[in-house]
């Protein structure tokens, strides 16, 4: 039922008791399915890196029946929170909060297709339209729109963990076939190179959409263009202007995204002053992780104190402090991962 193995890898000491009184909802009211089917009781694996089950063999509703499941949920309930990664979980880290009473929370990360190839994210160019990946993450999309349609509560779908919805054909068509139902919200992550494109094909998803992320990491056109391999400063404005004007009708939360790292720090306060432009509601401005991409990791490191650039990094991040987490005409600039860079 538990594979060890899995918690050993993440350095996660199953026998721990964290005494923790509040309880998290995310293993009872979270499902993160990923692209080999592969279904999570958390929003990460690495949080949480057990599977309670795969689509590819079992039905979405008897995952979320699974006795293993449930033991999850009860390493929550008594506190110990033995299974979960208190080191990667920036709720468990951070004290970011636990969102409770919200509705059920089903998120994807079935297909890693992008039309970008983002140097702290891959190696090179991946876009799946026909072969096993593909195939696969079509009997995917058909298993979760069924579950979908035969579901009577309410559940909001986050499309958008692993790959750009827009640039996937699995999340298209996905997007394309979903049921139309007013107990069904989605929340989107985007790179937003193709927003203006493809939004019109989906009405139903805009018409029932909450939130819509932009993840930009850049403030210039230097910085976005080696940051963002493949996309084009021209064009990541004009899908922002788009957006600005779709969030007017529709009303969803518009959210910008900026990881910072060595090649962007110093554009900090530019990014508040883009997101101001473009009317976000809420700017997310988090350091970068080591997702064992990048060869020369250590020389990206600004937040290790032994870093050539550190310093600068503390600098720069002075400037935008006292910004955090007020509401300053219609903008709230959170990044609490980078209160603990300076610690």
């Amino acid at each position: 039922m538990i594979n060890q193995r899995l918690f050993d890898h993440y350095g996660i000491d199953t026998n721990k008791d964290l005494k923790i009184k509040e309880i998290c909802p995310r293993p009872f009211d979270t499902l993160l399915i990923d692209k080999q089917g592969s279904c999570y009781a958390c929003e990460c694996q690495a949080w949480l890196p057990q599977s309670v089950g795969n689509l590819q063999i079992k039905e979405l509703q008897d995952i979320m029946d699974s006795t293993t499941r449930q033991l999850l949920q009860s390493s929550v309930t008594d506190g110990t929170y033995r299974y979960c990664n208190e080191k990667r979980c920036p709720h468990l880290k951070h004290g970011m909060g636990w969102n409770e009473g919200r509705r059920f929370q089903l998120r994807l990360a079935i297909d890693d297709s992008c039309n970008l190839r983002c140097p702290s994210c891959r190696k090179e160019l991946i876009h799946h339209k026909e072969g096993n990946a593909y195939s696969r993450g079509i009997k995917l999309a058909d298993s979760i729109n069924s579950w979908l349609s035969s579901n009577d509560s309410p559940v909001q779908v986050h499309i958008g963990s692993d790959g750009d919805p827009f640039a996937s054909y699995v999340y298209r068509y996905f997007m394309e076939n979903t049921p139309q139902s007013k107990d069904i919200s989605y929340s989107i992550l985007t790179n937003g190179l193709m927003f203006k494109e493809f939004h019109p094909r989906i009405p139903h998803v805009i018409d029932n959409l909450t939130q819509l992320g932009v993840s930009i990491d850049g403030a210039s056109k230097d910085t976005y263009e080696k940051l963002r391999l493949g996309g084009k400063w021209t064009k990541i404005l004009e899908n922002l202007q788009c957006i600005k004007d779709v969030k007017s009708k529709k009303g969803f939360e518009f959210v910008l995204h900026f990881v910072v790292q060595k090649q962007n720090y110093h554009e900090m306060e530019m990014i508040i002053e883009l997101a101001h432009k473009y009317q976000a509601d809420r700017l997310w401005i988090n350091k970068i992780e080591d997702w064992q991409v990048m060869d020369n990791w250590s020389t990206q490191d600004i937040f290790n104190e032994h870093h050539p650039e550190h310093g600068k990094f503390i600098q720069h991040f002075e400037k935008i402090k006292s910004l955090l987490d007020h509401k300053i005409k219609g903008l709230i600039v959170e990044a609490p991962q980078l209160y603990k860079a300076q610690q």
